[in-house]
C-alpha cells in the first residue's frame, strides 16, 4: 500500500482488522523486518508497517528530517487512515519516533526494542575520533585540495550505517543521531515495554534501564547475551512476550 505525504510516497504493509498497532523499523531497515511477527497480533489487530521515508520502497524526504519531521509524518499517516488512540513497536530508530510521538497523541501501548533516544555518553575515544577527522577534513580539503581523497576518508571513517547511505540519508543520520528525547519520557501515559538485549553495544542496557525510570509506567525484558536486534536473536522470546503484552488470547 502507498500513502502520499507532501508529494512523496511512503510504503506500508497492513493486515488484520481491530485496534490499530503500528511497527517502526530501525536505521537501515524497512518495516519488512518485523513481518514474523505480524501473525501474532493480527489475529485481534489491525497491523501496519510503514517504511520510513527514504528506506525501503518509500521515497526520500525533500528536505533534511529530524525527529519531529519524521513524528509529524506519522501523525498526518494515523490522522488520514483514521487510526486513533495507536500501539506502537518501534525498534532503535522507531523507538525514538515512538517516544516523540506517545509523549503527545494519545496511545494504547508502547514498546520499545532496543529504542534510541537516550543521548550517548562521550568518552575519550570519542573526541579523539572527532578532532581526527577534523584534522583529516582540513588537511584534505583545505591543505591538499582534494575532495576525492576526503570523499574516500569520510567513507572509511563513518559508520556502517553512514556510508550506506545517499547524500541526503547521511545528512538526516547526523541530524537525529544525537538528538537527546529524555525529556519527553516522563509525558508518556501509555504502559510502556522495553525489550533489549543485554549485549546491545548501539544503544546500551543502561539506556534501557534509564528509560525504565522516566517512563511513568514502563517494565523492562532484558534479553541475555542479546544485540541491537535481539527481537531477531530471539523470537520466541519476544512472540510470547508480545501476546502477554496485547493480550492475545
Amino acid at each position: 500500500m502507498e500513502y502520499l505525504y507532501k508529494g512523496k510516497k511512503v510504503y506500508y504493509t497492513e493486515c488484520g482488522e481491530g485496534e490499530p498497532v503500528l511497527f517502526l523499523h530501525g536505521w537501515g531497515c524497512d518495516g519488512s523486518i518485523f513481518k514474523n511477527f505480524y501473525a501474532d497480533l493480527s489475529p485481534q489487530y489491525h497491523v501496519l508497517a510503514l517504511d520510513f521515508p527514504g528506506f525501503g520502497q518509500s521515497e526520500e524526504p525533500e528536505e533534511v528530517w529530524g525527529v519531529e519531521e519524521y513524528t509529524k509524518m506519522l501523525e498526518a499517516f494515523c490522522s488520514d487512515l483514521k487510526l486513533a488512540s495507536p500501539s506502537l513497536i518501534g525498534h532503535s530508530f522507531g523507538g525514538r519516533v515512538s517516544i516523540l510521538f506517545a509523549s503527545r497523541n494519545e496511545t494504547a501501548r508502547v514498546v520499545l526494542v532496543d529504542s534510541a533516544g537516550v543521548k550517548p555518553k562521550r568518552g575519550a575515544a570519542y573526541y579523539i575520533k572527532v578532532y581526527s577527522y577534523k584534522f583529516m577534513k582540513f588537511l584534505l580539503l583545505k591543505v591538499l585540495h582534494s575532495q576525492k581523497l576526503f570523499d574516500a576518508y569520510r567513507g572509511n571513517a563513518g559508520s556502517s550505517d553512514y556510508r550506506n547511505a545517499s547524500p541526503k540519508m547521511k545528512a538526516i543520520l547526523s541530524k537525529v543521531v544525537n538528538e537527546d528525547l529524555c525529556d519527553k519520557m516522563p509525558l508518556i501515559k501509555a504502559p510502556t515495554l522495553l525489550f533489549w538485549g543485554t549485549n546491545d553495544t548501539a544503544t546500551p542496557i543502561e539506556d534501557a534501564r534509564k528509560m525504565e525510570k522516566l517512563i511513568p509506567d514502563a517494565g523492562l525484558v532484558e534479553v541475555p547475551g542479546g544485540s541491537h536486534f535481539s527481537f531477531l536473536e530471539a523470537p520466541g522470546m519476544f512472540k510470547s512476550v508480545l501476546k502477554s503484552f496485547f493480550k492475545v488470547k
